[in-house]
């Protein structure tokens, strides 16, 4: 199943080849303003399936810290993807065409979500990060 996406402006697209994993939505105070919204909502991408179709020379990055970044359009300025090391690590799920056939596993630093957010019922939720598997 290829997954496609772009910008808001059309200019920048990708495909990725194999099934996204590890949805989740991130509510810390950086993401809140990477992705201008309450909260992330992010997926990872399998090492060496995803490719980009279209705008590449289009693409800002920004890196912070310890090696990781996002990728933006600098036309429009859609957040489109995340990386580690220069290597795309997971798309922004906004950013997809159509269905991505995942849903959001689990919501994470809620501890810092924006006041005037309310959290849906019945989710998996985490204050800070997700608990790492030994």
């Amino acid at each position: 199943m290829a997954i496609s996406g772009g910008c808001f402006c059309g200019a920048v697209t990708y495909k990725v080849d194999k099934r996204l994993r590890d949805a989740r939505s991130c509510h810390c105070s950086r993401c809140r303003k990477a992705f201008s919204a309450q909260a992330s909502a992010y997926a990872e991408v399998e090492p060496g399936t995803f490719q980009w179709l279209s705008g590449q020379d289009l693409l800002t990055s920004f890196e912070s810290n310890q090696g990781f970044g996002l990728q933006f359009c600098s036309r429009c300025g859609s957040t489109l993807c995340g990386t580690y090391g220069g290597d795309v690590h997971g798309i922004t799920l906004g950013c997809v065409n159509g269905d991505p056939e995942i849903e959001i596993g689990h919501h994470i630093f809620v501890g810092s979500k924006a006041a005037w957010e309310v959290l849906p019922q019945g989710v998996t939720m985490y204050e800070e990060g997700p608990p790492v598997a030994d």
